[in-house]
């Protein structure tokens, strides 16, 4: 078989073609888009199974890093396969009108699964990081919360100004409280929080630009929108996940706070949730201090 003939074989828009709902789009990806999808999703399941695999040389109680990890590229490979074989989209009307020929046109393919994808797997990639810093979790749900208002209001201009505010809040939050907890846990913990963080500021800032080109601007063709997008896809997934497992790899979830106890076992000792709050404070909490706290007023009686 020739190169040529391998390289032919991806018939995906053909047998998914430019038409919903017997509406057929002016503005749409090509084999070359198409192909480059199918490249990043191969990727992205590379890395989710690189990551699930070695995570069965640890404890189960210290693996939920490993599975937010793996689970981030899963869902991020299933949405490359559906972006790949031309589905999960749908035509929109153009707000900018161009002449040129690849983004001229009434309507332009404006990928919804990419939208799904990201309302799924950036919660997770914030909790990978906030996690790591020992965050409380009234901010960790707080942070998710700003990042899904992020999220759906960044499909249209009209809302644009909300995402970028919560954008901004979420950066406030890994930048300032997330890099003092993330200190007070160690150089070793601090040193991959700010290895992963600053790959997620970078990467997350260029996401707005891609919009403004690609959705928002019609400036762009959908084949330079899946590069933009896959570029950018590639680096806040699969680069941020090999620097959080490499560099997690020999750290306990315990000095995150993360005490979780297998089925069977007992937990250890003071331990009655699954997190704690005081991790590098050097105070303990509730009973782990007094016992049930008769100890210490049978104490102050005695004396």
């Amino acid at each position: 078989m020739t190169s040529a003939a391998i390289y032919n074989r991806n018939n995906a828009p053909e047998i998914n073609p430019n038409i919903v709902n017997d509406k057929e789009v002016d503005i749409a990806q090509t084999v070359r888009g198409s192909d480059f999808y199918y490249a990043i999703c191969a990727v992205m399941g590379a890395v989710a199974l690189g990551v699930i695999g070695p995570s069965y040389a640890k404890p189960r109680t210290d693996r939920i890093f490993f599975y937010i990890t793996a689970a981030i590229n899963m869902t991020a490979c299933i949405a490359y396969f559906t972006m790949g074989s031309n589905l999960g989209w749908t035509p929109i009307d153009v707000e900018w009108h161009r002449s040129e020929g690849i983004v001229a046109g009434r309507n332009r393919q404006i990928m919804y699964v990419r939208y799904i994808d990201w309302f799924i797997t950036t919660p997770l990639l914030l909790m990978d990081l906030l996690l790591k810093a020992g965050m409380p979790w009234p901010t960790i749900v707080w942070t998710i919360f700003l990042d899904e208002v992020m999220i759906v209001t960044g499909w249209g201009s009209c809302f644009y100004a909300f995402g970028c505010a919560a954008l901004l809040a979420i950066f406030y939050e890994l930048a300032g409280s997330g890099r003092k907890h993330a200190r007070a846990l160690g150089s070793d913990v601090y040193r991959v929080y700010m290895g992963c963080g600053v790959v997620t500021l970078f990467v997350w800032l260029l996401y707005p630009v891609a919009w403004g080109v690609c959705e928002g601007g019609n400036v762009i063709a959908p084949d330079s929108e899946a590069v933009f997008y896959g570029i950018l896809d590639f680096l806040a997934k699969p680069i941020f996940s090999i620097l959080l497992i490499l560099g997690h790899w020999s750290i306990s979830p315990e000095r995150m706070g993360l005490r979780i106890s297998q089925f069977g076992q007992p937990a250890p000792p003071g331990i009655h949730g699954e997190k704690s709050h005081n991790v590098g404070t050097g105070h303990e909490t509730g009973d782990s201090a007094t016992g049930d706290g008769s100890t210490s007023n049978e104490a102050a009686s005695s004396a």
